[in-house]
């Protein structure tokens, strides 16, 4: 197994600012390495750090007043997790948790204004980066009121393998569920419904992919729309 990878020049974002923007910024970073389940913010808590991932997955969660939460957005090494701490939202209106096990340069929130101050290049970046998140926020919400269970299933496994660059991802049946907001055995009926097919393996909480291709096929348009759409916005 490769370790994970500690350049910061693995974010996208970060290898997409000018040299000079990127060097400044570069002083302030730290190298993280965060497990999975981890809690960054609670929604309500104050973004005290702001996260740039090289590989893994965050995920962005809108929680209820019982408990309850939903997935609306998944950030990897194409974005950022509290941006907007630079623009002044000092407090997080989700819960970000790590999904997948995740290597990140993070960076104090009040080092990140000062860039964000003296920086066009990084100001557009916490901006154009909240577009992307803004976007996914609203296609999953369609999704969720529009498709069925297998095609949402479909559609979040693609997106966390990009997120993860890696066709094999680690999650519990309970934390899926979670994301995909329905019960635990809907989601056990649509895994060995797709694993009958041939088309992943699903064993102890370890989703592999056999068959990419059929998978998007199974999938919803939302996930080639959100392909599509952060492709516009990113690059």
């Amino acid at each position: 197994m490769h370790a994970p990878s500690t350049s910061p020049l693995d974010n996208k974002l970060l290898a997409l600012l000018p040299r000079r923007e990127f060097g400044a910024l570069a002083v302030h970073l730290t190298t993280v390495q965060l497990p999975q389940g981890t809690i960054v913010y609670e929604a309500g808590s104050e973004v005290d750090q702001v996260y740039f991932p090289h590989a893994g997955m965050f995920s962005l969660l809108a929680v209820m007043r019982d408990g309850k939460a939903i997935e609306t957005a998944t950030v990897g090494r194409e974005g950022v997790v509290g941006a907007m701490a630079g623009l002044g939202l000092y407090k997080s209106l989700v819960r970000v948790n790590v999904q997948l096990p995740t290597t990140a340069s993070r960076i104090a929130s009040a080092a990140f204004r000062k860039s964000v101050t003296s920086s066009q290049a990084v100001r557009d970046l916490c901006i154009g980066y909240n577009e992307v998140l803004l976007t996914q926020a609203r296609i999953t919400a369609a999704c969720n009121a529009l498709h069925q269970i297998d095609q949402r299933f479909c559609r979040w496994l693609l997106q966390s393998a990009d997120r993860a660059a890696c066709d094999t991802v680690t999650l519990t049946q309970e934390l899926l569920a979670e994301m995909l907001g329905v019960r635990r055995t809907s989601v056990t009926e649509v895994a060995v419904k797709v694993q009958d097919q041939g088309i992943i393996t699903y064993s102890r909480g370890v989703i592999k992919i056999l068959d990419r291709g059929a998978l998007e096929r199974m999938s919803c348009e939302c996930y080639r729309t959100l392909v599509e759409h952060e492709a516009t916005l990113i690059d």
